[in-house]
């Protein structure tokens, strides 16, 4: 094989960044044995052993990881060529990642973000895993610390904070009834803060984030929940201090190489903004305190 199709090289840094072929296949949306007919082709192509197999998973060698960071530099030089063509097809993407209450903030104000005459489309991808950037999975994403990866450049967008919540004028006294999200689901400190410190005060689980809201206002019981989605919404207010255990900082990330793109940079001004008008909710100010 003197000419190796970039398809089969792609199908390579998904196995590589996921380390197996089952997590890979999900993926990819390609069986696992597939991916693994695939992935010898490539070593008998280019004559190197690329993985150490083993019921863990796929490891690379020092070969696989030579590959990988060839890889890193033509995919970045094929990301650029796409956008140079969806530009003049006027198809070019944008791809936001954020967690579940700044995912709700960009949606309600989505008409800041994005106007139908722009020359671009937006996909906001929303869940409280880390945003990964780095092998450009997304465009921008919003994380709780600054980047850690060479790769990844950063705007600060202030600071988070979390407080426990119920419905206003609940008639709750005594013993307190609090809500969380299942441990599973618990991928963010704030989600796991009811099961460490009011374990056995957990009356109702949900899957997701979002419902713990929901549920707080049904007046189900407490919600710990950031500051923006508890006191901005009129039917919750506060049932404790501040959880100051819980702040952070907050970052918009981008990859290094992309953010002069006039279509990233566009996003990343406007998403600015709306962070910065919100920031002071953000950080723990109700907005009655807020001059």
């Amino acid at each position: 094989m003197k000419n190796v199709a970039w398809d089969l090289y792609q199908l390579f840094l998904v196995v590589a960044r996921k380390g197996g072929l089952s997590a890979a296949a999900t993926a990819s949306g390609m069986s696992a044995p597939t991916l693994g007919r695939r992935m010898l082709e490539l070593e008998q192509g280019l004559g190197r052993e690329l993985f150490l197999r083993s019921q863990t998973g796929y490891e690379l060698t020092a070969d696989g990881q030579a590959l990988l960071e060839q890889l890193k530099d033509m995919e970045s030089a094929v990301r650029k060529l796409d956008a140079w063509q969806g530009s003049a097809k006027g198809d070019v993407l944008v791809r936001i990642a954020a967690g579940t209450w700044i995912g709700l903030l960009i949606s309600e104000n989505f008409s800041t973000l994005w106007q139908p005459h722009d020359g671009f489309r937006v996909e906001l991808t929303i869940g409280e895993q880390r945003a990964n950037l780095a092998y450009r999975e997304n465009d921008i994403g919003i994380r709780a610390f600054a980047p850690e990866e060479p790769n990844l450049a950063s705007r600060s967008a202030g600071e988070v904070a979390y407080a426990p919540f119920r419905a206003r004028n609940s008639t709750a006294t005594g013993s307190e009834v609090w809500l969380a999200v299942d441990r599973d689901n618990a991928h963010s400190a704030y989600l796991r803060w009811p099961h460490e410190q009011v374990a056995g005060k957990i009356m109702t689980t949900v899957n997701r984030p979002r419902s713990l809201r929901d549920l707080a206002l049904s007046g189900a019981g407490i919600a710990v929940l950031p500051c923006v989605a508890g006191d901005l919404e009129p039917g919750l207010e506060r049932a404790g201090e501040e959880i100051g255990s819980l702040r952070h900082r907050q970052w918009i990330v981008m990859n290094d190489d992309d953010r002069h793109r006039p279509e990233i940079r566009t996003v990343l001004d406007r998403l600015s903004g709306l962070l910065g008008r919100y920031r002071d909710v953000l950080a723990g100010r109700r907005p009655g305190q807020i001059v």
